[in-house]
C-alpha cells in the first residue's frame, strides 16, 4: 500500500485552481436555478442513511476532482489494507479492525499476504466473546433483582454505549435504569448512587486495562459504597470489560469480557464494552445494530467513489476544511434520543484527526480536524442558529432527521420536520432586508418580499439587522425509523468519512497521544496538592496550587 500525502498530488493543485475560479464565489441558489437535476446529482441512498448533498457548495467538476483526489493520494488502497488486517496503525503497529466486531460469522474473510494478523482467527475469537456476552446480557435481562446498570468508564467506554442507550430508548427493556458514570469529579458519582440499592444494581467496570485512573478511581468508591451500604456480593453485582481479568479478579470481579488490541477507544461500543446495549435492547437488539454497520461497511468496502457515500462525505469535508477555510461543523440531530450525538462524534472526529503531523512525523501545512459541536433541533434553534444565519463565520451544519417517530402524539412530527426543512431552507436561501422604495426619504417597506421587490424596481439595501445572507451550507441525513440497524448504519459512516478525510490528510487516524501529556501532570500535581510542594512549577500552577490548598 502506497499512500500520498493530498497536498502532494496533481488533484490538490487542481482543486485549488478551480476554488480560486469558481470556488470560493460558489452561489448555491444560482446553482440550483441553473441546473435542475441537482438534487438527483447530490443525494443518494446508502444502507440505512439517505443523504442529500445538494445543499453544500460544490458542483460535478469539483466533485470529479475530488475523486481524483482520492485516487491519487491511495485512499481506496488505504481502506482496502484496513479490510485486509493490515498494520495501518503504524504509531503503534497494530492492525485496525473494528469492522470485524460486526462482521457475521458465516461471510467470508480477506487476509492480504502482509497482514500482520490473521482475520479468521480473530473473527473465531470475536464470535466467542458476542456469543458469551449476550447470553450474559439476556441473564440480566431477565433478573428481576437488578433493577439498574450503572456502567462506569471513559471516553470510548462510556461515549458510545451512553449516546447508543439513549438513541435505542423505544427499545430499551422497561424493567432496568441505566446509568453512566465518567467524570472523575465525584458528584456524578454521587448523585448517580443517591437513589440506588446495592442488591439491585449492577456495575460495568469498563476499562481495557483495568488501570485508567478516572474509571479505576470512580469503581473504587462504587465499591466501598456497595459494601458500605450492605452489598456482600461483589461477583454478582460486578462485571468488567476489560483485558486484564488478573486485575478484575483482584478487585473481586468474576465475570470480564474482554478485547483486542485492533479495537481504538472511540470504535469499542461494538465490543464488550456495547454490554450496555445488549443489556437494555437485548441479543436481538444488539446483532441488529451490528447488521446495520456491517452493511454500512460493505458499502463502504465495495461501492465506487462515485456512489459511496463514506468517501462523498469525507471529500467533502477536505474541500470545506483546506480551500473554503471552515474550521468547524455542527451536528443538528433534529430527534431528542440523539442528544448525545453530537458529543460522541466530536471524540470520534477530533481525536482521531486531531493531528498536526503526518504519518511520518512530519509538520502539516494545512489543517486537519474541524471542530464539531452541536445540539438536538430544536433547541438549537433557539440558541447557536442566530450564529449560523447571521454570524461572521460560515459553519457547515448537518442536519439528522428521521421520517418517522416511534411516539403517537400527533402534531409533533411534522411540527419537527417542517422545522428541519425550514433551517436548511433558510440557511441556504436567506432572506433580504426590506426592501426600499426609490423614493428619496420615503420609509422601508415593511415585510415585502424582495423578489416582488426587485420586480417592481425597488432598490435592495446592502444588509442589516434583518438581512440572512443565505448560501450558507448544509447536508442533510435521513434515516426511515431510528433503529438498532439503522443507527448502527449511521455510526459506521461517520466512522468511515472520518477514516477518509484523515487517509487524505496523511495522518494516522488511529492513535491519541495527544491525551497522555495531561494524565502525566495530573498525576504529578495530585501529589503536589497533597504535600504543597510547588518547586520547579511555573508562576501560574504555583499561584493556583497555593490558592486551592488555603483554608
Amino acid at each position: 500500500m502506497t499512500r500520498t500525502r493530498c497536498d502532494r498530488t496533481a488533484a490538490w493543485s487542481a482543486l485549488q485552481s478551480a476554488f480560486n475560479t469558481e470556488g470560493k464565489n460558489f452561489d448555491l441558489n444560482a446553482a440550483f436555478k441553473a441546473d435542475a437535476a441537482r438534487f438527483e446529482s447530490f443525494s443518494q441512498q446508502a444502507p440505512h442513511v439517505f443523504a442529500d448533498l445538494s445543499k453544500n457548495r460544490i458542483d460535478l467538476a469539483t466533485q470529479a476532482l475530488l475523486f481524483d483526489l482520492a485516487r491519487e493520494a491511495g485512499v481506496p488502497a488505504h481502506r482496502d489494507a484496513m479490510f485486509d488486517g493490515q498494520a495501518i496503525n503504524t504509531t503503534e503497529n497494530r492492525s485496525v479492525m473494528h469492522f470485524l466486531l460486526r462482521k457475521p460469522s458465516n461471510v467470508p474473510v480477506n487476509n492480504a499476504s502482509t497482514a500482520t494478523i490473521n482475520i479468521a482467527t480473530e473473527l473465531a475469537k470475536v464470535h466467542a466473546t458476542l456469543d458469551a456476552m449476550l447470553v450474559f446480557a439476556e441473564k440480566i435481562r431477565a433478573d428481576d433483582d437488578i433493577t439498574d446498570v450503572v456502567n462506569i468508564g471513559i471516553g470510548g467506554s462510556d461515549l458510545g454505549p451512553q449516546m447508543a442507550v439513549l438513541a435505542l430508548d423505544e427499545f430499551v427493556t422497561p424493567r432496568k435504569r441505566f446509568h453512566f458514570v465518567s467524570n472523575v469529579d465525584g458528584h456524578e458519582l454521587a448523585a448517580t448512587l443517591k437513589p440506588l440499592k446495592p442488591g439491585n444494581t449492577l456495575f460495568l467496570i469498563a476499562s481495557k486495562t483495568f488501570t485508567t485512573i478516572e474509571t479505576m478511581t470512580n469503581a473504587l468508591s462504587a465499591k466501598a459504597w456497595f459494601e458500605a451500604n450492605g452489598g456482600t456480593d461483589i461477583a454478582r453485582h460486578f462485571a468488567a470489560l476489560t483485558t486484564h481479568v488478573a486485575a478484575a479478579n483482584a478487585f473481586g470481579i468474576a465475570t470480564t469480557f474482554g478485547f483486542w488490541d485492533w479495537v481504538g477507544g472511540r470504535y469499542s461500543m461494538w465490543s464488550a464494552i456495547g454490554l450496555p446495549i445488549a443489556i437494555a435492547v437485548g441479543a436481538q437488539g444488539f446483532r441488529d445494530f451490528l447488521a446495520g454497520a456491517h452493511d454500512m461497511d460493505e458499502h463502504f468496502r465495495t461501492a465506487p467513489l462515485e456512489h459511496n457515500l463514506p468517501m462523498r462525505l469525507g471529500l467533502l469535508d477536505v474541500w470545506y476544511r483546506n480551500f473554503h477555510g471552515f474550521t468547524s461543523r455542527s451536528i443538528a440531530p433534529y430527534h431528542s434520543a440523539l442528544r448525545r450525538l453530537p458529543a460522541y462524534l466530536q471524540q470520534l472526529e477530533m481525536e482521531s484527526n486531531g493531528k498536526r503531523v503526518d504519518a511520518d512525523g512530519q509538520a502539516l501545512p494545512f489543517g486537519t480536524s474541524p471542530v464539531l459541536w452541536g445540539e438536538p433541533g430544536t433547541n438549537g434553534q433557539h440558541a447557536y442558529f442566530q450564529m449560523l444565519h447571521q454570524g461572521t463565520d460560515v459553519v457547515p451544519l448537518e442536519f439528522v432527521a428521521v421520517k418517522r417517530p416511534k411516539h403517537n402524539l400527533p402534531g409533533h412530527h411534522t411540527l419537527l420536520l417542517a422545522n428541519v426543512l425550514a433551517q436548511a431552507q433558510a440557511l441556504m436561501i436567506g432572506k433580504s432586508d426590506a426592501a426600499v422604495p426609490p423614493q428619496a426619504g420615503a420609509a422601508p417597506i415593511e415585510g415585502s418580499d424582495p423578489h416582488e421587490a426587485k420586480e417592481r424596481g425597488d432598490t435592495m439595501p446592502a444588509g442589516g439587522h434583518k438581512h440572512f445572507p443565505g448560501n450558507r451550507p448544509s447536508t442533510f441525513l435521513l434515516l426511515d425509523e431510528l433503529t438498532p440497524e439503522s443507527l448502527g448504519a449511521l455510526i459506521a459512516l461517520q466512522e468511515h468519512r472520518v477514516f477518509v478525510s484523515g487517509s487524505l490528510w496523511g495522518i494516522n487516524s488511529f492513535d491519541q497521544w495527544g491525551v497522555e501529556l495531561g494524565k502525566v501532570l495530573a498525576n504529578d500535581l495530585e501529589a503536589r496538592l497533597h504535600s504543597g510542594d510547588a518547586a520547579g512549577l511555573d508562576g501560574s500552577t504555583a499561584g493556583l496550587l497555593a490558592r486551592l490548598r488555603a483554608r
